[in-house]
């Protein structure tokens, strides 16, 4: 099976995926009195999807063109470090995180989000996501030309400072991500040879950190609550979103109800398009639906393995780690969230939660996956 083989798979997975979430947040949006003002087009979620799937789908083949080599460190010395992408990205999400902390728009009591007004509509940007690709590439990218000083404990040290920036930044809005984008660091960091005994130094600061940022917000004490205790206990406060999401994935059953005729969707179960759309998934298309969805999901990881283990050089091996283990994790964590194995939080189904900041940079990371299958022949 050649690598171009291989990229027309992941594409045919990632744009699988994409036109499932198309469809299913059409129909989480539906609406009893469905009538559309076709003049204001982009203010419906379910439109805006269409316009973001269409966007992703360029992104994803773009990108899948580019040479992934260029995202390294191309120059040696300062002018390595001044042109580099991955650096420009890291500095610009720090910038981004920063300013969205006192412009960004206040959403269920947090600020996480910018919105941009463009003409007749509202572009809504979210910082952390691109800080957390930009962490990926960054962290691959230097890696790679570290080469064996990445065993440093110095550099170590430096590295987690950054990423600890990063991340401290996105913690003040949204702890989720935030612990998300810690772990993938790490991990990353770790493949790329950092040694095993480095990483208990910040188990200490990260453990009190971990522990400040749950019990410093009533909210979070809450979801954990709703994750520890009976269902019947706390039914009607925290643990009402997680037990409708259970109601609707039960009554799918094998089969489901049909597309467009769940009824979870109506005003029962909270961010039915975005971080629970795979309840919606559930009751609409059953457990053959469900297991259809996993299943390009698992796809998605094998097929990424197999270009982990034939690509060439350390830069493209280690960067498909990053892109496979960030999509793949942040799957299984919101499958994990919506069957109630792990407590609530605001992450994302890859590809099929509406959003446009979310789908655009997770198909630019498929495409750049589909560039390393591409090359992992070459010499």
């Amino acid at each position: 099976m050649t690598g171009k083989t291989i990229a027309n798979i992941i594409a045919c997975l990632v744009v699988t995926l994409m036109a499932l979430g198309v469809v299913f947040v059409f129909s989480a949006s539906a609406r009893i009195d469905a009538e559309y003002d076709l003049s204001k087009f982009y203010s419906y979620p379910e439109f805006r999807q269409i316009v973001f799937f269409m966007v992703s789908m360029i992104i994803l083949f773009a990108f899948s063109r580019l040479d992934y080599r260029k995202l390294g460190f191309c120059f040696t010395g300062v002018k390595g470090w001044i042109f580099n992408i991955s650096v420009l990205l890291v500095v610009t999400s720090i910038i981004l995180l920063v300013l969205v902390l006192f412009l960004g728009a206040e959403v269920n009591y947090a600020r996480r989000w910018f919105r941009i007004p463009a003409g007749p509509v509202t572009i809504n940007f979210q910082p952390s996501e691109l800080a957390k690709w930009s962490l990926v590439l960054f962290i691959c990218a230097v890696s790679v030309v570290l080469d064996k000083k990445i065993k440093n404990f110095r550099i170590f040290v430096l590295l987690s400072l950054l990423i600890g920036l990063v991340v401290g930044l996105i913690v003040i809005e949204d702890f989720g991500t935030a612990v998300f984008v810690a772990f993938i660091s790490l991990v990353i960091l770790f493949a790329a040879g950092a040694k095993w005994w480095h990483f208990l130094t910040p188990l200490p600061v990260l453990a009190a950190v971990f522990a400040f940022a749950i019990f410093s917000s009533p909210e979070r004490i809450e979801r954990v609550k709703a994750f520890i205790l009976p269902d019947d206990s706390i039914a009607q406060t925290s643990g009402y979103q997680i037990r409708q999401s259970l109601i609707a994935i039960s009554t799918g059953r094998i089969f489901g109800k049909g597309l467009g005729r769940g009824i979870s969707k109506y005003g029962h179960l909270p961010e039915d398009t975005t971080d629970f759309i795979f309840a919606i998934i559930a009751e609409e298309f059953g457990f053959l639906g469900v297991c259809f969805v996993i299943l390009l999901f698992l796809l998605l990881l094998f097929f990424g393995i197999i270009i982990i283990c034939r690509c060439n050089d350390d830069f493209g091996r280690l960067l498909a780690f990053g892109i496979v283990l960030a999509i793949v994790l942040q799957a299984v964590i919101n499958l994990g969230v919506v069957t109630r194995l792990l407590p609530t939080k605001g992450i994302a189904l890859p590809f099929i939660s509406a959003g446009g900041t979310h789908l655009f940079l997770s198909a630019m990371a498929a495409g750049i996956l589909m560039s390393i299958a591409k090359r992992s022949n070459a010499g």
